[in-house]
């Protein structure tokens, strides 16, 4: 078992927090991997912890973006609508995905967003 390491967690969790401020998002790929090499947590916990640990962090940047430019509610809603819906579909059914297929499709999801990013 995986020793704990506290300063290297919160080296993680502030690079977490930067990554999501300056991007809006994607705070989490930076989380799992960090909890993987420095917790003792089992790999099926660490999705809840990131999730847990990310919660704050996204409606911090809500609240300071909003605070410098209005936020357009009718432009988001249907993204927000959507997401809640896909969100508990996933927290019903995920547990059925091999572990290896969710890596592959989140793989897969992260390298197609990094090419159309650079082109």
């Amino acid at each position: 078992m995986r020793k704990f390491k506290f300063l290297g967690a919160a080296a993680a969790g502030a690079l977490a927090g930067l990554v999501n401020g300056i991007f809006g998002g994607a705070g989490g790929m930076v989380l799992i991997p960090s909890l993987r090499l420095l917790s003792p947590v089992q790999e099926d916990a660490l999705f809840p912890i990131s999730v847990t640990v990310m919660l704050p962090v996204c409606v911090l940047s809500l609240f300071l973006s909003s605070r410098a430019a209005p936020l357009p509610w009718s432009a988001a809603m249907p993204y927000l609508l959507g997401s809640a819906l896909g969100g508990v579909l996933v927290g019903k059914f995920g547990q059925r995905i091999p572990a290896l297929w969710l890596h592959r499709i989140f793989g897969v999801m992260i390298l197609w967003g990094g090419i159309r990013y650079l082109w």
